[in-house]
């Protein structure tokens, strides 16, 4: 069985990386802005074959995002180095929250954080597509469906995808089990980087256990709007509409070293035993760089 490696941190990584400052002038940003709407009026942008709309993306849902990323949660992203530059790569991370905002801080810290800027295509959940505004959202940031189809479909075009195996047992898990990895199902995500030959990057994300504290799930009312779960955290629901504002707790996002996966080839992805040792593998590096990443935290909000 292949050995779980620990997301090692670099002494120089302590510092936090965040997004470089802008040197536009005021009139050059203004300018911009302008183009932008010409752009959006006169559809002179692309989108790609899954909904990718990179205009939108760079000059609106990036720049919405990178508040709660540099200012709100203080993410400090550690291991970027471990993720190519070129090529297509499986980031597979830790799922918790209650809201999924280690999705999304994950795509800021890799456009951000990495020399490539890279792009992080996200695997999303039906019903994350089902519901308005925020699905064609998530097209748009680059998200597609949970499916190996198009999983394989990205890494062979090049692209770097995330997934989060734990799924909604992982975001909805009661708050006394924080840190604590959900079952990784049954290794979809091993079978298509084993199909395409793509490295696999574990990647362990802390803080976002403490943004809506799961304390209670009302299950009868989850069924009967058709969700998942249904939270009750120490601010929601009875705070009302404040108890929407994810707590500020400070976030570390750590990028192991890469699993190789081409030299297995492609009929490897039909080994069960292989699939689940990888899987297997994946899931103890990640729970054990958890712990590590606990240690260096200093403090939740902090």
């Amino acid at each position: 069985m292949p050995e779980a490696r620990v997301i090692q941190l670099r002494p120089d990584d302590d510092e936090p990386r965040v997004p470089p400052s802008s040197s536009a002038s005021w009139e050059e940003q203004v300018a911009g802005g302008l183009e932008f709407l010409r752009r959006r009026l006169t559809g002179d942008y692309d989108t790609d074959e899954f909904g990718f709309d990179a205009d939108l993306t760079d000059h609106v849902l990036l720049p919405l995002l990178r508040p709660l990323f540099s200012r709100w949660f203080r993410v400090e992203t550690h291991g970027v180095e471990n993720v190519p530059d070129t090529g297509g790569g499986l980031v597979v991370a830790n799922h918790s929250g209650t809201v999924p905002f280690d999705a999304m801080m994950a795509t800021v810290a890799l456009h951000d954080d990495h020399p490539a800027r890279r792009r992080l295509r996200l695997l999303g959940a039906d019903l994350v597509f089902d519901l308005p505004v925020i699905g064609s959202l998530s097209r748009k940031l680059g998200s597609t469906l949970a499916c190996n189809e198009d999983a394989e479909r990205l890494l062979t075009g090049g692209e770097l995808v995330g997934v989060f195996p734990e799924g909604f047992k992982g975001i909805g898990k009661p708050f006394r089990e924080r840190y604590t990895l959900q079952r990784f199902g049954r290794g979809g995500f091993v079978t298509a980087a084993l199909r395409t030959g793509a490295p696999i990057i574990p990647c362990a994300i802390v803080g976002a256990e403490e943004t809506y504290p799961m304390i209670g799930n009302v299950k009868t009312l989850a069924r009967l709007l058709g969700l998942p779960y249904f939270p009750v955290t120490p601010t929601f629901p009875a705070l009302g509409p404040l108890g929407l504002l994810p707590l500020p707790s400070k976030w570390l996002i750590a990028f192991g070293e890469p699993i190789e996966t081409a030299s297995y080839g492609p009929a490897a992805a039909e080994d069960p035993m292989l699939v689940f040792n990888l899987t297997d593998q994946v899931r103890e590096t990640i729970q054990q760089s958890l712990y590590e990443l606990l240690l260096q935290r200093r403090s939740v909000f902090s």
